[in-house]
Order: C-alpha cells, then structure tokens, then sequence
C-alpha cells in the first residue's frame, strides 16, 4: 500500500506490553488524540528511510504518559517486540479539529514568516518545546553562493506573533531582523 502524502510522525514503539501483542508508545505530543483517534498507524524504522508500513488498530489507551495499542494480526510479544523502535505515523486528516486560536505543529511548518513592515524572516522549518512555550524555527534563506542557511528561534506567543494565516501558509511576527 502506498503510503498517503499526508502523514505526520506522532510518536514511537517504546516496547512491547503484556504477552498478548500489545505495545507501549511514547507519543511525542502529551495531547495524543491524533493516535487516539486514527484507525490505522503507518509505523516505519527510525528516520522514514523506509516506507511506512500501515497497521490495523483494533485497541488503543492511555496508560501513564504512554499509550497501549492493539493491532490486527499481532498476536504475540515477540510480534510486539519486533516493533521496538519503530516511529509512528498518522495522516493529518486523522487530527481532530484545532480549538480556536490553537494550531498543530505539523500546520505551522512551511509557513512564511515576516515582520508587520513586510520585511521576510524566513520559512518554519520546526518548533521547539520549551518550559514555558513553544519556539519556532525559522530557517533564513543563504545569502550568496558560499553562505550557509541560518535558523533564528522567535517564542511561539502573543507577545511576538501578531497572525497566523494557515491557508495563506504565512504567518506575522513583531520581530526585526536585527535581534538575531
């Protein structure tokens, strides 16, 4: 089966759990609704240099921080133990709806980011988790032939984002250039 082109990785196989072929996740979001929700996880050796392989869930839970999983066709630990490591996937359209004034991650990347004067601060390529909040990474676009492309990190909140436009892949920061 190919796999859809919408797939964001959500997690990965801690372990197995019991002896009946049910493994422990460790999502890599506390809000794991995502996995929750999905009928199917494409599941893939660490990095996706392989094709995501979809498997059937029949059960999922929380348990602790974690989750615990069921899939078809697994029936026994040592089927569960062959999953130890692998990087779970889920299609975007598997995520429920964002509340108001909320964004998933996976729709922040991509967007352009520039300064309420026009200026471009470059593409978000990732965010980072902090304490406090999250951190967008922006990567600034190389200038000239032998330069190198930079990343700035702009705190992911209301003090510095002014919009964010998801159709418009764009997104308004009160940032100047300068302060890297």
């Amino acid at each position: 089966m190919t796999p859809p082109d919408d797939l964001y990785r959500v997690g990965h196989v801690l372990d197995a759990w019991g002896v009946r072929g049910w493994v422990k996740v460790a999502p890599d979001s506390p809000e794991a609704s995502a996995l929750l929700k999905a009928k199917t996880w494409w599941l893939s050796r660490p990095g996706f240099e392989h094709a995501p392989e979809p498997l059937s869930v029949r059960l999922v839970r929380r348990h602790g921080s974690a989750l615990v999983a069921l899939f078809d066709g697994l029936q026994d630990r040592s089927a569960a133990e062959a999953l130890r490591g692998r990087q779970v996937a889920v299609r975007r359209a598997d995520f429920p709806p964002a509340e108001a004034d909320t964004f998933y991650w996976a729709d922040l990347i991509g967007c352009q980011v520039r300064n309420p004067e026009g200026q471009p601060l470059g593409e978000v390529v990732g965010l980072l988790e902090s304490a406090a909040h999250a951190i967008l990474r922006i990567r600034i676009p190389a200038e000239g032939t032998d330069a190198k492309p930079r990343e700035r990190l702009i705190p992911f909140v209301d003090a510095y984002i002014a919009a964010v436009d998801l159709p418009g892949k764009s997104i308004v920061a009160r940032w100047d250039a300068s302060y890297d």
